[in-house]
């Protein structure tokens, strides 16, 4: 836990960016660490020598980021907390840069299949061990529950993403795992827009689930190679024939 000994006052020019150095020092010593509370808003205008207003914002800045969680209140549990949610800063920062074009579709559609093709290479080396077994089990599940037909598009993609993310948490790389969910909250709204757009739903919706079974018997089977081409080239399918032309579509609604 930092002491206030170990805060040093900031120059005032560009405040509220030093003020998240002065923050980011503290965790990279190890002096703040995730659960850990910073100290009040008054007390950090003291320790830093800064007004309350760059000590708010350095906040605001590090709570999109998903560096701190927000706590309301005025007891014992509120203030900002040391968080560790990468996977919503990441997201944030992609659907910004999505919507932009600074980051076209197609690459992210790239890069989303290099990443699970190596997670579901992960999860296949990793299925007979304890925890990815479990997660691998919970993703079967999912997709018992995506197989009834009477899902609404909105909840299908839903299912659709845990599965995804349960996969890459299984294969064991927190980083992956993250990126994962991040690159598939940041294109949420083109997926969600191209399953309102196919003419024939019924049709795409049952090739998708038996893409999802034979990507999860692969896993489970512990057939690695299998895993990461099915899941690369289900990935790339739909978005190339399903998805894409969906959009090209004009909006039902």
């Amino acid at each position: 836990m930092a002491e206030p000994t170990d805060w040093e006052p900031v120059p005032r020019s560009r405040t509220f960016e030093l003020v998240l150095d002065r923050i980011e020092e503290q965790i990279r010593a190890g002096k703040l660490r995730v659960g850990d509370r910073l100290p009040p808003e008054r007390e950090l205008v003291e320790l830093l020598g800064v007004s309350r207003a760059a000590i708010r914002e350095a906040l605001r800045v590090l709570e999109a980021q998903g560096v701190v969680r927000a706590k309301v209140g005025t007891g014992p549990d509120s203030g900002s907390v040391i968080a560790a949610l990468p996977s919503a800063g990441l997201s944030q920062l992609l659907r910004f840069h999505l919507a932009l074009a600074n980051f076209p579709l197609a690459d992210m559609v790239d890069t989303r299949a290099a990443l699970e093709r190596s997670s579901a290479r992960l999860a296949a080396e990793r299925a007979a061990t304890g925890e990815a077994a479990e997660q691998l089990a919970a993703a079967g599940e999912l997709l018992a529950r995506m197989d009834d037909p009477e899902l609404t598009r909105e909840q299908f993609n839903e299912y659709d993403t845990a599965f995804h993310v349960a996969v890459a948490e299984a294969g064991g790389n927190r980083l992956m795992a993250d990126l994962t969910i991040a690159v598939r909250n940041a294109v949420r709204h083109p997926l969600l827009a191209a399953f309102h757009r196919i003419a024939d739903w019924d049709a795409a919706a049952a090739t998708l689930r038996v893409e999802h079974h034979a990507i999860h018997r692969a896993i489970t089977s512990g057939d690695a190679e299998s895993a990461g081409d099915l899941m690369e080239a289900h990935i790339h399918r739909f978005h190339h024939e399903v998805a894409l032309p969906a959009l090209s579509r004009p909006d039902p609604s």
